[in-house]
């Protein structure tokens, strides 16, 4: 398969919607933080400093993710990571990821975190393959579904 990974694009929105509240459908609920951002991406990521990434094959998006920036300086949450279901299992998520890494390290970004759920175990198998250690989660957590933080110091 020849993935490529771009930068966001506004014809990508609907891509992006779609494939993170399918995923969250599938695996949780989506809360309202979600419709929020994941309606209006340029408004609620690019606008604000922060990146999204769309893993293309054949000019169809079948992978996304976003960096979104957080109040502390060079700090970004790893988050919106989607794969289209029919492209699972080929470790698209894995290169979404390496993508990400290789890109803060370019800019120098001070650290990632992300905040996921342990039900989710082999998505926390892969951020603990890539080098995040998990810290603990603050008490106005954004997401229901947390229970785990982790952090990628770069």
């Amino acid at each position: 398969m020849q993935i490529e990974i771009i930068p966001f694009k506004t014809e990508y929105s609907k891509d992006f919607y779609t494939l993170n509240i399918a995923w969250l459908k599938n695996l949780f609920s989506v809360e309202p933080i979600d419709e929020e951002i994941l309606s209006n991406p340029k408004k609620h990521i690019i606008d604000k400093g922060g990146f999204i990434f769309f893993a293309l094959l054949n000019k169809q998006v079948i992978g996304t993710v976003a960096l979104i920036p957080i109040q502390k300086k060079d700090t970004f949450e790893l988050t919106k990571m989607a794969v289209s279901p029919e492209f699972r299992g080929h470790k698209l998520g894995q290169k979404l990821m390496q993508y990400c890494l290789d890109f803060a390290k370019e800019r120098q970004f001070k650290r990632l975190l992300l905040y996921s759920s342990k039900k989710l175990e082999n998505a926390i198998y892969i951020y603990k393959k890539f080098g995040f250690v998990e810290i603990p989660v603050e008490a106005n957590c954004p997401y229901a579904r947390c229970d785990i933080k982790m952090e990628y110091p770069l």
